[in-house]
């Protein structure tokens, strides 16, 4: 297949996946009990206070009405309006414009950190094999994957906020207050990692061209570092790449629990007082972040191995 009808392939099944992600987050809305005007309005509003909330939020036509609605902020860019306007930001994509780049952020240092925890550890428990610290960090690997955030993120800050005051916890701004909430945000991904760089490391030593660069007298640290993670390293970052957008979405807990501003605090808050427009908008960025990120992967293993492009 030519890698332009490959590209637009990966395009159109992602255009579909945000279609469908957009209808079952829509359904999931309007099914829930209860009725968004009240949670806005509050119960001292006056009946025109409350059509104008109907009105904004377009709550006031059918179903099959308010979805194509929906569709059209999604193509004029606005994803909707606010209602109300308390932060004099009148429409969603505005509100997400502003907490998005401290999600993104918190992702991309998240990931940093565990790419540089996951490599060192998997490499040398791979050279470790079967001693005790292959052991200890086949171990930690598991914990950090069984570990939930909701359960990670209060033990860090109970260990290094409030018990050894290390470093700043909840509502606290600076370089150091995004370690905390990296670290919980990263943990997962670093122990996944560390598990793939391992079992890919291990395959790779055993290899001939390796013993044939030993045999040329290479040292070791070049042999290891330069030939052997050059081969093993390939699907590790593959796995890197795609699980970026679950970073994204798994820093809606950690956002919370650490106060920060970003795309999870606002999604929660947008949930609990009903805004139909603020949580389809964060949902389709979430989902829109992932799946272009897995079409970016997909388009570079399709440059990289053409046979990728026949599947």
């Amino acid at each position: 297949m030519p890698l332009g009808a490959f590209i637009l392939r990966r395009l159109g099944l992602g255009l579909l996946s945000l279609l469908g992600v957009s209808i079952l987050v829509f359904l999931f809305l309007h099914v829930i009990p209860g009725d968004p005007v009240d949670q806005l309005a509050g119960g001292e509003a006056t009946p025109e206070q409350r059509q104008k909330i109907e009105q904004c939020m377009g709550l006031d036509v059918s179903m099959p009405e308010q979805f194509w609605n929906f569709l059209g902020n999604v193509a004029d860019r606005t994803l909707g309006h606010q209602c109300p306007d308390p932060k004099g930001k009148p429409t969603v994509a505005a509100l997400i414009g502003d907490a998005f780049p401290h999600t993104v952020a918190l992702a991309l240092v998240g990931l940093g950190f565990a790419i540089m925890m996951a490599l060192p550890l998997g490499i040398y428990a791979a050279l470790r094999r079967g001693t005790w610290f292959d052991t200890l960090a086949a171990i930690g690997a598991l914990s950090g994957i069984a570990i939930p955030n909701m359960l990670l993120g209060p033990l860090l800050l109970l260990w290094f906020f409030v018990d050894l005051g290390w470093l700043p916890g909840p509502f606290e701004v600076g370089p150091t207050a995004i370690i905390l909430p990296a670290f919980a945000v990263g943990t997962h991904l670093m122990a996944m990692l560390a598990r793939m760089t391992r079992s890919a490391m291990v395959e790779v030593l055993g290899e001939d061209y390796l013993r044939t660069a030993r045999a040329k007298g290479l040292p070791e640290r070049v042999v290891v570092w330069k030939h052997a993670l050059r081969n093993a390293i390939m699907p590790v970052v593959t796995v890197a790449g795609l699980q970026f957008g679950s970073l994204l979405s798994g820093s809606i807990i950690i956002e919370n629990v650490f106060a920060r501003p970003g795309l999870g605090s606002l999604l929660l808050a947008a949930i609990r007082e009903r805004n139909y427009p603020v949580v389809q908008g964060c949902v389709l960025v979430i989902a829109a972040s992932y799946v272009l990120v897995n079409i970016a992967v997909d388009v570079a293993y399709g440059l990289i191995d053409p046979r990728v492009r026949r599947a």
